[in-house]
This record gives structure tokens, C-alpha cells and sequence, in this order.
């Protein structure tokens, strides 16, 4: 893949903590992209079975001028493994290999790489630095920014985790070239979340220009990534640690959370599951008053040309229900979902019980 020169910079403002997102392509290969990270006599890059054998090699030795020791540990793949057993192999490395409080650690790979990394890079020796380097597209533009690291629990999703901040984000747009793609798909879905929360000109965009990006058309894929961190650091920016404005990035997500919990972490992509959450989200809306049906038919659409389901799976209403009530965003049991209360702008609130099994049965036989 031939190097082209960086297309964009984007700023996460956090005071002392913040950091840059470097997106553009063949920026693995570029000295330039890793200049000025915290020095240390060991890096470590973490990534996975499916990503290593693509990249890993290249990565090593763009950080061979940088670091004196570099070493890999290579998890299996999937959100089916994002769990203590598995981030245990990160601590295992770290310890094993003697690192220590300047150690950097190097996430390659999609969201459940950087999430478990960012997770080992906040508790080992109580925080070492840490650096994502997304390699799917939902991870370029939704996990890799802003800080939260977590894995799953059986009963939850990304219950047990942290806020923790990379040193910084390397989108190299090239990597998205060996994607599947049912994972283009799912990085659509968090790219079209951003329209109804925020942004109704992006959802404009996003329509008009959604056939080049399932093509992995290299300048939509740079306006779509860069708009997506452009909204979300705006977001954490203002409210790092969820406490209020940042929970609407969840949008789609309690229902999607409890889509993959329910049928089975790694059953269905994220991605997939926030598709379908977010039809589920505009109906509970639509139904609210909030939001007339003739923009949840369109959301629903422009999810199905994605590639996304649309019809939620099965599970049951109390099956939805229970695993709700353990969303983070539920207070004192009652389930608090983001609801479109306009397009473009977005709130936080709770819906009786009754009305959410009415959108659940709707949305399950659409």
C-alpha cells in the first residue's frame, strides 16, 4: 500500500490529558506517526489472531526506532473473548517480559482489542501509557476515542472497565482495505449514529454518499471518519466521564447491548446489534411523541441499505427488560434509554415498561 501524507488532525481537549487522532492512510509505515509518544525501553503491541498476521510486522518495525524492545501478544479474536480470561494474557505478557511504568502498550486492532488494552494500560502498576491504533472502521470512529476501556460480563456488557485516555489515536485509513465486509457494516452503524444525535447535515451526507463507503471509497471513508471523531471529541470534550451530554453516544446501544448479551456475546457483530438498536430507539421515540414515523422509516431504511438488520431477534420481552436494568445508564432499576427528541439532538430519559414491550414485540416481527 503506497504512503500518502496525513489527511487530518483531530484534537481530544482534556486539559494535561489530551491527545490527538491522526487520521489518513499508510500511516503505519510513517516515522512521523509515532514521534514525540513517551520513550521507554519496551513496547508492547496487543492484537489478535486475525489482524496480527496483517499488520503486526509492519507496526514492529515503524517502532523499532523508537523503542529497544518490542513485544507482541497476539489474543483470539472476537467479543466472545473480551473477558478477565483473556485480558489476563496482556498482565501475563507484562509481567513475564519484566515491563514496567514506562512500558507503552500498542492496541492493534478493532473495538475489543483497544478496549481490552486500554483496560490492562489502566490497572498495570496502576497506569502505564497506551496508544490505539484501530484497524476496523468502527473503532476509527466510535472505540478508540475518548477513553472508556472495559470488558464483558456475562450478565453485562462493558460493566467491569475505566476511563482511561490513550496518548494518542492512528487511524490508518489502508486498514479498513481488509475489512470484511459485514465489518464495514458495522462501522456504518456507529458513522449513521451520529446524524440523529447531533449532526442532521452528516445524515444528509451519510445518505447521499453511502454507496461509496460500503465501496471503501478512500475520500468519503476520510470525511466520514474524521466528521464521526470531529462529534465525538465535541462530546467527551465537554463531558469525559458520562456524567450527562456523553451518554447520548449511546444511542441504540441499550437496546443493542441487550441484543448481545441476550443472543450471546459475538452472535452478532456491535455494530449490528446498534443498527437494530437504533431503529428500536427512534420507534420508542416515535412513540413518545418525540419524533414523527416519517424519520424512523427513514433511519430505518438508510440501516437496512447498510447492511444492517432491522428486525430485532427474538428474545423475549423480559429477556430485553432484564438485561436493560443493567445497562450503565439505568438509575435505581429504572431503564433511561437516548431517545431522538428532535433530529439532531438527542436526550436521555426512562419509558414505562409497558411501552418498551410494545416497541420490543413491534420490532421483533417489522
Amino acid at each position: 500500500m503506497t504512503a500518502s501524507p496525513l489527511l487530518e488532525t483531530v484534537r481530544i481537549d482534556l486539559g494535561e490529558r489530551s491527545y490527538p487522532i491522526l487520521i489518513g492512510a499508510g500511516l503505519l509505515d510513517q516515522p512521523s506517526t509515532w514521534a514525540d509518544l513517551p520513550r521507554a525501553a519496551m513496547a508492547l503491541i496487543v492484537t489478535n489472531d486475525t489482524v496480527g498476521p496483517l499488520y503486526v510486522n509492519r507496526l514492529q518495525a515503524a517502532l523499532k526506532a523508537h523503542y529497544g524492545q518490542i513485544e507482541v501478544v497476539t489474543l483470539p479474536d472476537g467479543e466472545s473473548h473480551k473477558d478477565w480470561q483473556t485480558l489476563n494474557l496482556i498482565f501475563d505478557s507484562l509481567l513475564s517480559k519484566g515491563a514496567d511504568r514506562k512500558t507503552v502498550l500498542f492496541a492493534l486492532g478493532g473495538g475489543v482489542i483497544g478496549d481490552m488494552t486500554g483496560f490492562a494500560a489502566a490497572c498495570y502498576m496502576r497506569g502505564v501509557p497506551f496508544v490505539q491504533v484501530p484497524t476496523t472502521l468502527l473503532s476509527q470512529v466510535d472505540s478508540s476515542v475518548g477513553g472508556k476501556t472495559a470488558i464483558n460480563h456475562p450478565i453485562g456488557k462493558n460493566m467491569i472497565g475505566a476511563f482511561y485516555q490513550p496518548h494518542r489515536v492512528v487511524c490508518d485509513l489502508d486498514t479498513l482495505q481488509t475489512l470484511p465486509e459485514r465489518e464495514v457494516s458495522a462501522g456504518l452503524a456507529e458513522i449513521i449514529k451520529y446524524g440523529p444525535i447531533a449532526d442532521m447535515a452528516f445524515l444528509d451526507w451519510i445518505d447521499a454518499n453511502l454507496a461509496a463507503l460500503k465501496a471503501r471509497d478512500a475520500k468519503a471513508l476520510a470525511h466520514a471518519v474524521k466528521r464521526s471523531c470531529e462529534i465525538k471529541a465535541w462530546v467527551v470534550g465537554q463531558d469525559e466521564r458520562e456524567s450527562g451530554l456523553r451518554a447520548i453516544l449511546n444511542f441504540g446501544h441499550t437496546f443493542g447491548h441487550a441484543i448481545e448479551a441476550g443472543l450471546g456475546f459475538g452472535t452478532w457483530l456491535h455494530g449490528e446489534a446498534v443498527g437494530c438498536g437504533m431503529v428500536m430507539a427512534a420507534t420508542l421515540s416515535e412513540r413518545l411523541g418525540l419524533i414523527d414515523a416519517h424519520f424512523v422509516t427513514r433511519l430505518r431504511d438508510l440501516i437496512a441499505r447498510a447492511g444492517l438488520p432491522t428486525v430485532a431477534p427474538d428474545l423475549g420481552v423480559e429477556a430485553y427488560l432484564h438485561h436493560m436494568r443493567v445497562d450503565k445508564k439505568a438509575q435505581a432499576g429504572e431503564i433511561r434509554f437516548v431517545l431522538i427528541d428532535s433530529p439532531g439532538s438527542a436526550i436521555v430519559q426512562g419509558a414505562p415498561d409497558a411501552l418498551v414491550a410494545q416497541v420490543v414485540t413491534a420490532c421483533c416481527s417489522a
